[in-house]
């Protein structure tokens, strides 16, 4: 499924961040978007996920299947927002509980289970998040996007709080489990959006404008070694620092 939006524009204390903008995700492709802070990056993806403040953010949303999004995006953020009272499990499980007001039934607790066992915390699914790693609680964050089983998968920095290590590792499993899904990622880290993306746009200017994509060679997760990447990595260093200059 194709997701189009068109004539998106934010307005903040008088000041045009952008407008008229217009953003194509590829239905089962992973698009990222880079560029500097206070640009507009997550109002976009807000907009997209139906938490935007309507008075500021405006757009139109489009699918290829005729169908309106909302109810549709799956929602990743930085930081994991874990409920601290509620089991690794649970925690997967919310959005079961949020949206039946029931208990989950039988074949939901067993997909959350499978969910847990592919993010390698099948044996942590009682514990509370608090007995878990940086990382780990990730996974769980992971897991629970994945659970939502939503065409569209919003992700706002959400590996920058890990270690180099586990950043690399979460991105590798993040590229394995969401292959087939749309996805759209916020980054700073040109470095990350090259491993994991098929199309990467840069969001730049006043007032701001989405450039024209660049597409890495070859399948995710990429190597950081690979000469290519390296090269394309250095190219996006050079346009956000002609953006902050």
């Amino acid at each position: 499924m194709d997701i189009h939006l068109s004539n998106a524009s934010l307005h903040w204390q008088h000041h045009c961040v952008f407008s008229q903008l217009n953003l194509t995700l590829p239905g089962g492709q992973w698009t990222s978007i880079l560029g500097q802070s206070g640009v507009g990056k997550s109002s976009l993806i807000q907009l997209l996920c139906g938490i935007a403040d309507e008075a500021d953010v405006q757009g139109e949303i489009a699918c290829s299947d005729g169908k309106p999004l909302t109810g549709r995006v799956a929602w990743m953020a930085q930081d994991d927002l874990l409920l601290p009272w509620l089991s690794v499990l649970d925690n997967v499980l919310l959005g079961t509980r949020l949206t039946q007001q029931r208990r989950p039934k039988p074949e939901q607790i067993e997909r959350a289970r499978y969910l847990l066992s592919q993010v390698g915390l099948s044996e942590r699914a009682k514990v509370l998040p608090a007995q878990l790693s940086g990382g780990q609680r990730q996974r769980v964050a992971l897991a629970r996007t994945l659970f939502q089983d939503c065409p569209l998968v919003c992700m706002d920095e959400p590996f920058s709080a890990l270690d180099a290590i586990n950043r690399l590792r979460l991105q590798d499993l993040a590229a394995s489990l969401l292959h087939d899904r749309t996805v759209l990622m916020i980054t700073h880290d040109p470095l990350e959006a090259l491993r994991l993306s098929d199309q990467i746009l840069v969001l730049g200017g006043s007032p701001a404008k989405l450039s024209s994509p660049i597409t890495p060679p070859g399948l995710a997760p990429r190597q950081v070694s690979d000469s290519e990447v390296l090269r394309l990595q250095g190219e996006l260093l050079e346009m956000l620092a002609g953006e902050a200059s």
